[in-house]
């Protein structure tokens, strides 16, 4: 069941747009976010950007008081200027730079019974060590519940069998996404 609906969905990937163009001609925060009501409300975020069908940046944000709007404007220009996997987005790369959003839940505590590659995403922590895999990553490289698992203690710089130490916390969610192909502009 989705909790935005089309006109927010619209909203949220228009502003995360203008965060982008905004980070990149100007590197400052987009002012003036939008007040609709679900924009209000907390939540957590990934901004991807795609260049030429390949990743160019992801950053996102796991749900806090921040709200939604404050989130995706933040995220979009994070990920247009501080992936450290990639160089800064250049002003001439804009209109080739595609930007999906993942708009998270809150996340629960679960074991490895409980996980569902494709409709849940992970987060592993252990002390100070966080990993986080979204829900697409599961269905994208078609892992089993264990190696979905396994990736994400991978990603946090943990032992690939780190989930099964009692001091490890495993949690999942589940995200809403959407990208500007969902939406193509009317003539």
């Amino acid at each position: 069941m989705s909790l935005l609906g089309n006109h927010e969905k619209q909203l949220l990937l228009a502003l995360a747009r203008r965060a982008l163009t905004t980070a990149v001609r100007n590197r400052e925060s987009l002012k003036n976010l939008p007040n609709d009501e679900a924009l209000q409300r907390p939540g957590g975020a990934f901004v991807t950007l795609h260049h030429r069908g390949r990743l160019r940046g992801c950053v996102g944000q796991l749900p806090s008081k921040d709200t939604l709007a404050e989130v995706v404007a933040h995220c979009s220009k994070s990920a247009a200027l501080e992936d450290p996997r990639f160089e800064e987005v250049r002003a001439a790369e804009l209109p080739g730079i595609k930007i999906e959003l993942s708009v998270l839940s809150v996340p629960v505590d679960v074991n490895l019974e409980q996980i569902e590659p494709g409709k849940h995403g992970l987060i592993v922590s252990c002390g100070w060590k966080r990993g986080v895999l979204l829900p697409q990553v599961a269905g994208q490289f078609h892992w089993n519940a264990q190696q979905f698992l396994e990736e994400t203690c991978a990603k946090a710089d943990l032992a690939r069998d780190a989930w099964k130490d009692p001091a490890t916390r495993v949690q999942a969610f589940t995200a809403e996404v959407f990208s500007e192909a969902d939406f193509p502009a009317t003539p």
